[in-house]
């Protein structure tokens, strides 16, 4: 069964004096229990985000559910033969394919609940998968982390959230965690996936709490006009952040044999309560459509899953070591030189402790306690002066020194 759950009202549910709409729940319940696999998506925001007609994304599903002894190249061969809207059908074709390899959309009878195979399609019904299938102990977390998301960027995004969880469930059950590991670890993951960027530093200014907030805090009367002055100083990383990768990298190269990078910035004062300041941040919050296909967000999502894979590699030796990477998400925040020097300071733990731990270069122990030193350093002088003493005493007092790069 391959079916969208995006529906229209039919005039007899609207015409109801009360809430009249047939229960959904009850038929994606019905297809969950009799049919032998299932593959149910929200097609028309598939369609919308792809800017192809739903049909087009249809028929990638069926192309990509792995039951047609048909190629994918053999469709795609068929849609330029027919000739219409070639680029627009085809890019929606590809969104359906993709949509059903990430759903694993082969699996077998009996395998759909047990994998997670059919898609939920609103944050309520996350929401109700995550109360059936993850551990008591993460439940909260994950449950907040999945609606953060949702804010942030959509409910796709969400599902990669607890399709990443995935795996650290596996290993927190093979660590006997109890599902500590699996908590934090999805609080970290939350927050790394909701990285600071433009579009989110657009929405947080014209967010109409903050905006409240401060007309409390300066005894502002009902009604009463007040200005609020937005000091910004965006450089050539915040502006790249946001194009295609292969601009972005292009311009980023150039800038750094120029030596531009640390010196040209635009400084802006911007009245958010004023109209003009506001429509300029409500456009940059308008791009979180454009979000996925930015420089930036396809770098967090390389980063992201590395941070991943070597906490799972850690879990294989010590639920403790993969406690301490999970924890040094906390390094990698903000935006532009914050984020950067985040960023270094995280990948020299990496090089200097975790991955010579992981070789068994340094004993678990040692590395568990020197990660969670050289982490409190770093936190204390992002700056990285008091990361690089803390490791040069860790050198000096372990009687296995710790690599150097």
């Amino acid at each position: 069964m391959i079916a969208s759950t995006a529906r229209s009202y039919l005039v007899v549910e609207r015409m109801a004096m009360a809430d009249g709409r047939y229960d959904s729940a009850r038929l994606i319940k019905a297809i969950e229990e009799h049919a032998q696999s299932c593959l149910l998506l929200d097609m028309e925001t598939l369609a919308k985000q792809s800017g192809a007609m739903v049909n087009a994304v249809m028929l990638g599903l069926i192309a990509g559910c792995g039951r047609l002894p048909i190629p994918t190249a053999a469709f795609e061969g068929a849609i330029r033969a027919d000739g219409k809207a070639v680029d627009a059908n085809l890019k929606g074709f590809r969104s359906g394919v993709e949509a059903a390899h990430a759903t694993n959309a082969t699996v077998g009878e009996g395998d759909a609940a047990k994998r997670g195979w059919v898609t939920t399609s609103s944050l309520a019904d996350l929401e109700r998968a995550i109360g059936a299938d993850m551990p008591p102990l993460a439940r909260d977390v994950i449950r907040e982390g999945a609606r953060r998301l949702v804010a942030y960027q959509d409910i796709a995004y969400a599902r990669l959230y607890l399709d990443r969880l995935a795996s650290v469930r596996a290993a927190d059950e093979h660590a006997q965690s109890g599902g500590r590991l699996l908590r934090e670890v999805a609080r970290h993951l939350a927050v790394r996936m909701s990285y600071e960027d433009v579009v989110r530093v657009a929405q947080a200014k014209i967010d109409p709490a903050r905006l409240a907030r401060i007309a409390a805090d300066m005894g502002v009367k009902p009604g009463e006009p007040f200005t609020v002055t937005e000091f910004l100083k965006p450089g050539i990383g915040e502006m790249c952040s946001l194009l295609p990768p292969q601009f972005a990298r292009r311009i980023l190269a150039l800038s750094e044999r120029h030596g531009w990078i640390d010196r040209v910035h635009w400084g802006m004062e911007v009245n958010s309560a004023s109209v003009s300041g506001f429509l300029r941040f409500w456009m940059l919050a308008k791009l979180r459509g454009w979000r996925p296909k930015s420089y930036r967000f396809q770098e967090e999502q390389r980063a992201i899953e590395a941070w991943l894979a070597l906490i799972l590699e850690a879990s294989r030796l010590s639920e403790d070591l993969a406690l301490e990477v999970a924890e040094c998400a906390r390094l990698i925040k903000g935006y532009g030189d914050t984020h950067k020097r985040g960023t270094a300071n995280y990948h020299l733990i990496e090089a200097r402790i975790l991955r010579p731990a992981l070789a068994g270069r340094i004993p678990l122990r040692q590395g568990v306690d020197a990660t969670a030193s050289a982490r409190a350093a770093a936190l204390l002088d992002p700056d990285g002066e008091a990361l690089t003493r803390c490791l040069a005493e860790l050198e000096g007092h372990h009687s296995v020194r710790i690599a150097a790069e």
